[in-house]
């Protein structure tokens, strides 16, 4: 049964040696797409908590976060079935190599100038728009 209200949602550009990690969903809702590694927030969750949380469960890795670097809403009627508002942060990698959940089934480290010539991978909408601005927030 779907929520009668917007889902608050977190997600991360992490940043490592000048490329950013992008993940591709296993499950609805995105499956298939590449995105950033998030998830809803919980009750009582600052969003630093939560996004700190989602990173290490689906990823393992550690990071710092730097700064908010875009939000997104996410409505019923653009394919999705819930209605999400993500919060995405740019965020340094600190530690550890990327273990994936089953939530996820790939990960890439890429150059973010290299996104908008990759063709072969199905990016969730706005992806661009938050990178860039994150790149911005962590000098990369």
């Amino acid at each position: 049964m779907q929520p009668s209200h917007p889902q608050l949602a977190v997600s991360a550009a992490i940043f490592r040696d000048g490329k950013v990690l992008l993940v591709r969903r296993a499950r609805s809702p995105a499956k298939g797409f590449h995105s950033l590694p998030g998830g809803r927030v919980e009750f009582g969750e600052s969003l630093h908590q939560a996004l700190t949380r989602e990173v290490e469960e689906e990823t393992g890795l550690e990071i710092e976060i730097v700064g908010l670097a875009g939000w997104r809403e996410v409505l019923p009627s653009t394919g999705s079935t819930g209605h999400y508002l993500i919060m995405s942060f740019a965020a340094r990698w600190t530690a550890r190599e990327p273990v994936l959940n089953e939530e996820l089934d790939d990960f890439r480290w890429l150059a973010p100038e290299a996104l908008g010539g990759l063709s072969d991978l199905k990016l969730t909408g706005g992806l661009d728009e938050v990178i860039q601005a994150a790149r911005r927030l962590i000098g990369a």
